[in-house]
Parts: C-alpha cells; sequence; structure tokens
C-alpha cells in the first residue's frame, strides 16, 4: 500500500474528544495516529461526524482544528486547519469587542472539556468503588 501523505505519522495511543455543533455534540475517540498536519482516529461511530469539528487530546494538552479526510465504520482521518492560513487572510473589520470573543470562547470551551473529563474520571472512580465488594465481606 503506497502512503498518500507528506508526513509520516507517529502511532500512538492517546485518548481524544471530537467537538462539534458549537461544543453541543461530543464524542470519545482514540488517536492512533498523530503528525503535525493530521491523525487516524478510532471511534465506534462515524457517520454522524461533520466535516470539520475540534479534537482535543487531553495528554497533549491542545486542541487542533480538524477537517475530515476520509471515513471507515471504525475510524476517520483527518487533516488539521492551518488556523495560521486563514488568520492572514484579509478580514472585514471589525469591533475590539468582536474580535476577542472567539478566543473567550475557545478558553471557555477548553476549560469545559477539561472539566467534563475531571467528571468522567471521578465518575469511573465512584463506579470502580460502587463495584468492589464492600470490606470485610466473604
Amino acid at each position: 500500500m503506497s502512503e498518500h501523505r507528506s508526513e509520516v505519522r507517529q502511532r500512538t495511543f492517546l485518548r481524544g474528544r471530537i467537538l462539534f455543533n458549537k461544543g453541543a455534540s461530543s464524542m470519545d475517540c482514540l488517536v492512533r495516529d498523530l503528525s503535525a498536519s493530521g491523525a487516524r482516529l478510532d471511534l465506534t461511530e462515524t457517520s454522524t461526524l461533520p466535516e470539520s469539528f475540534e479534537l482535543y487530546i487531553p495528554q497533549k494538552d491542545r486542541t487542533y482544528r480538524a477537517a475530515l479526510c476520509w471515513r471507515r465504520a471504525d475510524g476517520i482521518g483527518v487533516n488539521f486547519v492551518d488556523e495560521t492560513a486563514t488568520a492572514s487572510a484579509p478580514a472585514a473589520p471589525a469591533p475590539a469587542q468582536a474580535a476577542t470573543a472567539p478566543a473567550d470562547d475557545g478558553a471557555a470551551m477548553l476549560a469545559l472539556v477539561r472539566r467534563i473529563g475531571e467528571l468522567e474520571a471521578e465518575n469511573a472512580a465512584l463506579r470502580r468503588l460502587l463495584a468492589s465488594p464492600p470490606v470485610g465481606a466473604a
């Protein structure tokens, strides 16, 4: 099989979270291959994903803007969107408050994603506690 990408991706086993619909929807994934320009993600449901979304990788403490490249039943391939290229394009003048709002939204979204991850970990720990036999039980 020939290699179609310009960079070699490193094999990884990282937890990820896909965010779309302005953060209203999300799903967990597993980042299996990663490079500076893209990734291969394993997930159970691929048909509901939009063409572009945010990919948050907690272990790297980084959120990538991703564009769907290919889709299979058990996973997807994505390219990371170069936000510096779109930022350098000329844009219509905007008020200062509007210019800072997206950054504030991104920071708030990242804080929410982190908190959700913390709560999910705490929930899993509590479930394990409930599932373990009581101390002193035979």
